[in-house]
């Protein structure tokens, strides 16, 4: 019978249950158990493909090409997982559901509801995901991991918290572990603790007819004398059951919080696993997995020689619109023994635009620029802090910067070449000037040009190395390991016009890396005679992994730290 795990949230939104989430999920792997994991949103979009970055934090990208929330990044890089979009809920999408159930005559003329209707597709859905084998090892999960958004209390979260509430008699309290996140404010000159804010948020639960299991407190220090046994008194909950999150040195260092404390102990004692019957080769993978886990994090910890890393971005405002790339940067770097410093520039702020209407700024942003060890341009949409990024491509590219593009970030490193080297003076983007006379960058012809929500070229796609012997002696093939093929996750629109190709291919910049399908769209390019300046149509970030980081990041880390040459005499191990 398959475990389920429920974190909810209580205080405040952003509290940090998809990391609580993650780190169980991991803790539970490392006895060998199978590990799956849901996110449920609350709103009612179908997807989080048509939300802003700066109001939602990043848009992840699965395989299948679902458009995702943040969380499914970190269950992914935790829990070393390939979901679907089907381990995404939202509102919106059961609402959908339901609705084209009720008009296909599927209730037999019954007044739908929200309970019990909406309550059960709820249930059936998170039932069916979680008996799903997973990609990785083929067995059906052991364990389901449900994230459940939003904050205890809030009216969209409503029907969830019921169906959950139902969920617990379907499947049995032992299959049934509610783990609740909550804050404990630290107020006053004297830094003290208040429990208060836990306590209504786990009264508003029990009101709700869910009790928790374990609750996993915030804070940004330990527990305080007789914290523990305050809220085990007003909660009801063991005081066993009741953890200290505190900030820690990396968010790597979570998991090993909670074991330390006896997280582990307490969901094997409350789901009766007879750890005896768990085969050894995975309780051997389990241990393994554990090993390098720590391994990692102690990396996180050292003193270790920093690189600085220029990312020129469009949402810089909000680091979690960049989450993955901030993790693939961290992995990369690890792995490399440094450690990474973000120098976060906004596109915008390197212009003339910046420097007429606050010079301080623009001299800031771009003393940032020159004093980095890699400049990295991410992907984004609209014209809003374009020249500023093709400035900053045109930066690394002429002072031997290691360069790293990512989707927007490859079309502009194109579009700099163009210019600056191909002598093309117009060349842009059709996205940003439609009537340019050198469209660089065009609109995909297959693309629905129209309809926002999933029409992108989504998800992972095979990108075939071309024979030339430039391309098989370049730096990114190696890094690859030589692969003929590689697969990546793409979220774009906009591709390079093949008409220019031979044009810049003729200049030095060279297209190493082409679609499967037709050979004719761009998907990789690298430059001559530069240390390391290297672009994407694909986000290299979103498959990275803590202990297998993606190789274009391991490229330009390495490129911006001087380690590159040994790695690549070492054949790139």
């Amino acid at each position: 019978m398959t475990k389920y795990v429920v974190v909810s949230g209580g205080v405040i939104s952003g509290i940090g249950k998809g990391i609580i989430a993650s780190s169980t999920g991991l803790l539970l792997e490392t006895l060998g158990l199978t590990v799956t994991a849901i996110k449920i949103d609350p709103y009612l979009n179908i997807d989080a493909g048509t939300l802003s970055p700066l109001d939602h934090g990043e848009v992840f990208v699965l395989d299948d090409g679902g458009e995702v929330d943040l969380d499914l990044g970190n269950y992914e890089r935790y829990l070393e997982l390939t979901l679907t979009r089907e381990n995404n809920i939202t509102t919106g999408k059961v609402y959908k559901t339901l609705i084209e159930r009720e008009r296909r005559g599927d209730f037999l003329g019954k007044t739908v509801q929200v309970v019990p209707h909406l309550t059960n597709e709820i249930q059936d859905w998170v039932e069916r995901v979680a008996k799903i084998p997973t990609s990785s090892s083929g067995r059906v999960p052991d364990v389901c991991i449900i994230e459940l958004g939003g904050t205890v209390g809030d009216i969209e979260s409503a029907p969830f918290v019921e169906a959950m509430r139902q969920f617990q008699f379907r499947v049995g309290h032992d299959n049934f572990c509610l783990i609740h996140v909550s804050l404990l404010p630290v107020v006053g000159v004297v830094g003290e603790q208040k429990t208060k804010p836990t306590q209504a948020s786990v009264r508003d639960l029990r009101g709700l007819g869910l009790s928790p299991d374990i609750l996993a407190c915030r804070s940004s220090i330990p527990f305080e004398e007789g914290i523990r046994e305050k809220l085990s008194m007003f909660s009801q909950v063991n005081q066993s059951n009741i953890f200290s999150v505190h900030d820690c040195d990396s968010l790597y260092h979570v998991p090993i919080l909670l074991k330390n404390q006896g997280m582990l102990d307490v969901l094997v004692s409350k789901f009766k696993i007879d750890i005896t019957n768990i085969p050894a080769s995975m309780k051997s993978e389990g241990e393994d997995l554990w090993l390098q886990w720590k391994e990692f994090a102690r990396r996180k910890a050292r003193d270790l020689q920093v690189v600085k890393i220029a990312v020129v971005g469009k949402y810089t405002h909000l680091t979690d619109s960049y989450i993955s790339l901030v993790k693939a940067l961290e992995h990369a770097s690890l792995n490399c023994n440094r450690d990474v410093e973000i120098l976060w520039v906004e596109g915008s702020d390197l212009e003339n635009d910046c420097l007429n209407n606050d010079p301080i700024k623009y001299h800031d942003s771009w003393r940032k620029v020159c004093a980095a060890d890699g400049i990295l341009v991410p992907g984004g949409f609209g014209s809003r802090g374009v020249e500023g990024m093709i400035l900053a491509a045109r930066w690394a590219r002429e002072h031997s910067i290691p360069y790293l593009g990512i989707c927007l970030g490859f079309q502009v490193a194109s579009i700099d070449f163009a210019r600056s080297v191909c002598e093309l003076k117009n060349a842009h983007s059709a996205e940003f000037d439609s009537e340019t006379k050198e469209p660089i960058v065009i609109f995909m012809p297959e693309i629905d040009p129209v309809t926002l929500g999933g029409t992108m070229r989504l998800g992972s796609r095979a990108t075939k190395f071309t024979e030339d012997k430039f391309t098989r002696e370049s730096t990114i093939f190696k890094l690859y390991k030589s692969q003929d093929i590689v697969y990546e996750r793409f979220r774009h629109r906009y591709e390079i016009n093949p008409d220019f190709i031979e044009t810049m291919e003729s200049k030095g910049l060279k297209f190493v890396g082409r679609d499967l399908e037709t050979g004719s769209r761009m998907e990789i390019l690298q430059l001559e005679n530069h240390p390391y300046f290297v672009a994407t149509q694909f986000h290299p970030e979103y498959i990275t992994r803590p202990l297998n980081p993606s190789p274009p990041f391991t490229g330009f880390v390495l490129a911006a730290s001087g380690q590159l040459q040994d790695h690549l005499k070492n054949n790139c191990q």
